[in-house]
């Protein structure tokens, strides 16, 4: 078994968990409640966040070395249903695009929950229906995601859920999974910018 090296950093592991914690409470809380709305408040500023340290934080929080292009997506899916897909320190391709969804559809939820308290939106029914709506679907969305965690983690022999916990996860070159090898530098092309996998 590889060593174990720094994967997510605690900024990411805490606005993670932040998140989704805050987010499942929020469904716990009625609407229009002045914790509903702080709690909303409180995820559109993880979110802001979350946007700066994708640009200034560490290696594997910033959008360039996770965020793929389609090709990456539409490659690294055939590579996944063939059985020949790599583990990846980061977010494989199916799973940054995964958590763009999430964190764009959080993104709506809070924006038009907002709009709600605004006096050109208060009390608008279809605004409170696709509030609730985009609610839903987001918490269908992180169903798909856990259980996509835990799929993987099987697939690849690391406990993923335990990586965004402590951080690390183990190092690149001899797969946890069947003993296979894998490529100890990955490529990963963003928008015409290449960034490797050391």
């Amino acid at each position: 078994m590889n060593a174990m090296v720094k994967v997510w950093d605690p900024l990411v592991r805490l606005f993670h968990w932040s998140l989704a914690g805050l987010f499942l409470a929020n469904f716990f809380t009625e609407d229009g409640e002045l914790v509903h709305r702080g709690i909303g408040y409180t995820v559109l500023a993880l979110l802001a966040v979350r946007f700066v340290w994708g640009w200034v934080g560490t290696r594997h929080a910033r959008f360039a070395d996770w965020v793929p292009g389609p090709r990456r997506v539409r490659d690294y899916l055939r590579e996944r249903l063939a059985g020949r897909s790599r583990r990846q320190l980061g977010h494989n391709p199916a799973a940054a695009v995964m958590i763009l969804a999430l964190l764009v559809g959080v993104l709506l939820v809070g924006v038009t929950g907002w709009l709600q308290t605004t006096d050109a939106y208060f009390g608008t029914p279809w605004l409170e229906e696709l509030h609730e709506a985009l609610a839903y679907a987001v918490l269908g969305l992180v169903v798909l995601h856990v259980l996509a965690a835990v799929g993987e983690s099987v697939h690849y022999g690391e406990n993923l859920v335990a990586a965004m916990i402590h951080g690390r996860k183990h190092a690149l070159g001899q797969d946890a999974a069947g003993g296979e090898k894998t490529a100890p530098i990955a490529a990963s092309q963003v928008g015409g910018s290449i960034t490797r996998e050391e």
